[in-house]
């Protein structure tokens, strides 16, 4: 008895070794400044770290661009193996692993200059307009809103149409976490006077690399990259990235 599972075990790490013997199939999408992005340097923040957790781990990687709702759904469908970042949903919990966190994100509201919406005054939010992109999921809390109809979503493409779209007067607000808001607003040209942020974040969450719980090889892609993502942690290269990214992304607006 004893053999026979030392050889199912030694079979077990063999189709492992196999499986992952082959590049990593990565997808992620454009326009969420500093995290991920075609045009940033090795395509942002959280792609840089995603690539290098895996290379700790000696697991070579592809990555592809697609809208990100594409994105997910080819990764669901097994066209590729692994898609980031995604916050955490019931919903999604169902059909994916999650990773150790990423990065953990404050959202605030972002508004115009002079009109204060804050998450506490919800009767000041009645039939405001807000700007959400495609395939991103609201915070509970405003999610609920929406459900009730006191709040109506538009979705864009990404997060740097919601800056411009309050400039028109088209949308009344947008969500997002700090960095990530104030970059978009940044790269609209326009003073950040303009623009106003909550008092508070509305929430807090923490953003993930995600393997469809279908994958035959998922809890092993996971295991290893958390395995890759703690090395990153133990050596001080994880903040030594994200300081440096940070900092970049601070200086970057025209």
């Amino acid at each position: 008895m004893r053999i026979r599972t030392l050889i199912c075990l030694f079979l077990s790490l063999a189709l492992c070794t196999s499986v992952l013997a082959a590049p990593l199939r990565l997808v992620t999408g454009d326009d969420y400044a500093p995290f991920t992005g075609k045009a940033l340097p090795a395509g942002g923040m959280l792609t840089q770290l995603v690539r290098a957790a895996l290379q700790r781990s000696s697991i070579a990687s592809s990555l592809d661009w697609q809208p990100w709702k594409r994105g997910y759904l080819k990764t669901l469908q097994g066209d590729y193996d692994a898609t980031f970042p995604y916050v955490r949903t019931a919903q999604r919990e169902e059909v994916f692993l999650y990773s150790e966190p990423l990065f953990t994100a404050e959202q605030y509201i972002f508004s115009r200059a002079g009109e204060v919406i804050e998450l506490d005054d919800v009767p000041s939010m009645q039939g405001l307009r807000l700007c959400y992109p495609l395939g991103w999921q609201p915070p509970p809390i405003i999610q609920q809103l929406l459900d009730d109809g006191q709040l109506r979503r538009h979705s864009p493409t990404g997060l740097n149409e919601c800056a411009r779209l309050l400039l028109m007067d088209r949308d009344d607000f947008f969500i997002s976490d700090r960095r990530l808001g104030e970059t978009a607003l940044q790269l609209s040209g326009v003073p950040l006077e303009r623009f106003r942020r909550s008092n508070s974040a509305i929430n807090r969450s923490t953003l993930h690399l995600i393997v469809p719980r279908s994958h035959p090889q998922a809890a092993v892609i996971i295991a290893q990259f958390n395995q890759g993502l703690a090395q990153l942690r133990a050596s001080g290269d994880y903040q030594r990235m994200l300081e440096r990214n940070l900092q970049q992304s601070e200086v970057a607006a025209p």
